[in-house]
């Protein structure tokens, strides 16, 4: 394969006003970083409003632990289904026009499960919102691949997930403001706050453009897939790309159960288990927020270095030696909870840096969004299904013992990788 090169060439920039990585993107495509930056982190606020919340959801409904940990699995099996969606369909209709449509979903059915008056309804409103959470990173995290230069990519992208971490820090601090002072719906207030990044559209829609090897591929890619828009998924299982498929669904299933296991019970842990206030908890999960940035930075340098194979079995193991190290702290010691939140954020964030780099170069420009989007987020269904597992498990080993189920989906994890190749340095076209 070859880059196009307008999307290769580095352009000039002033020495020393940005990274090399990031004045090596083509001046035209540069909002292309900063609209993937702002979208995944404002992505990442309005999930991260759900596991905060979570417990109060619990008590407004009268929830068991198992229904708490089915609101989460409703939202992460339908962000599987539009991540999917959004995948096939940007191979259609372009990665910005669909890149839209999904921060839109996203931000309306967050702020409108904060009107909820029922389970029914919250299920509902979380589903729909996870049609457009899905979705927005399959049509981002391709659009900067394809505009990013190879000897960069791993870094552009770890940045670019970086926000995550930002996100996930801005919805902690509205947690704790908004808790703090706002009596028993407090939740609502919250979800409400969900609507902010519909006005990343703004910037988006005059800003962004397709990358050219989208645009260049688009008409192609639709005569080669049978004219339908479910060619591009059929592509995928045929005999030369289904072992790429299903080995690259299983690192999804991996790195994103184990995040989802521990992250969506953490702020539960917290509070229930170790007794920590509002405040104390938003304290202790700015530790682990802090070791997210790190992770999600450090990876896409390590990316870049040392190879993709090698990066996510880092992480994986250091994963499993986190998740196990962190939930069995005795009682008592939360100091240690403190020390230990920065690895264990490392070990998570910079297990998920990678996804979107290298689902990119597994797959042809033909099918890229596709495979993106299915092998991301068939991943991401069956990963759905960890956090009502720690909360079913939760009710016969406790809360603690079952929150290391997150530990086997990193065995998952360097099970997949082993069997991919490696792609670092792979041009895209």
């Amino acid at each position: 394969m070859t880059e196009s090169p307008s999307s290769a060439s580095p352009i000039s920039a002033p020495a020393g006003s940005f990274p090399r990585w990031y004045r090596s993107l083509p001046r035209k495509h540069r909002p292309v970083f900063w609209a993937g930056f702002a979208g995944w982190g404002l992505d990442s606020f309005d999930f991260n409003t759900l596991p905060l919340a979570l417990g109060s959801i619990t008590a407004a409904f009268a929830l068991s632990s198992a229904q708490a940990g089915w609101i989460m699995t409703v939202t992460l099996l339908a962000s599987a289904v539009g991540g999917a969606l959004a995948g096939l369909l940007s191979d259609r209709l372009g990665r910005v026009r669909v890149l839209m449509i999904t921060i839109a979903t996203f931000a309306v059915f967050t702020a409108l499960s904060g009107l909820a008056q029922s389970y029914g309804q919250m299920l509902l409103f979380k589903g729909l919102q996870g049609l457009g959470f899905g979705g927005e990173f399959a049509a981002g995290a391709v659009l900067i691949a394809e505009v990013a230069p190879a000897q960069h990519r791993g870094r552009i992208l770890g940045f670019v997930h970086s926000s995550w971490a930002v996100g996930w820090g801005l919805a902690v601090l509205g947690y704790t403001v908004v808790f703090s002072h706002a009596g028993p719906d407090a939740w609502r207030y919250l979800f409400l706050l969900g609507i902010l990044p519909a006005f990343a559209l703004l910037f988006v829609r005059r800003k962004v453009k397709d990358s050219d090897v989208s645009t260049q591929n688009r008409r192609r890619a639709a005569a080669e897939t049978a004219g339908t828009a479910w060619g591009g998924l059929v592509a995928l299982f045929r005999r030369d790309l289904r072992r790429i498929t299903l080995l690259a669904v299983l690192v999804g299933i991996g790195v994103q159960g184990g995040y989802f296991a521990m992250f969506t019970w953490l702020p539960s842990y917290l509070h229930t288990e170790r007794g920590l206030t509002v405040v104390g908890t938003s304290g202790y999960l700015s530790a682990v927020i802090a070791g997210c940035f790190l992770g999600y930075v450090c990876a896409g340098y390590l990316h870049d270095w040392i190879g993709r194979r090698a990066t996510f079995i880092l992480f994986a193991v250091s994963g499993v030696v986190c998740v196990v190290a962190y939930t069995w702290i005795p009682e008592g010691a939360n100091g240690l909870l403190l020390v230990l939140g920065v690895p264990l954020g490392v070990a998570a964030c910079g297990s998920l840096a990678g996804t979107g780099v290298f689902f990119s170069e597994l797959f042809p420009s033909r099918v890229r969004g596709a495979g993106v989007g299915v092998v991301h987020n068939v991943g991401r269904g069956v990963a759905a299904f960890f956090p009502s597992t720690v909360g079913a498990l939760s009710s016969v080993f406790g809360l603690k013992a079952a929150m290391g189920v997150g530990a086997l989906g990193y065995v998952l994890v360097i099970v997949g990788v082993l069997g991919l190749p490696e792609t670092r340095g792979r041009q895209i076209a």
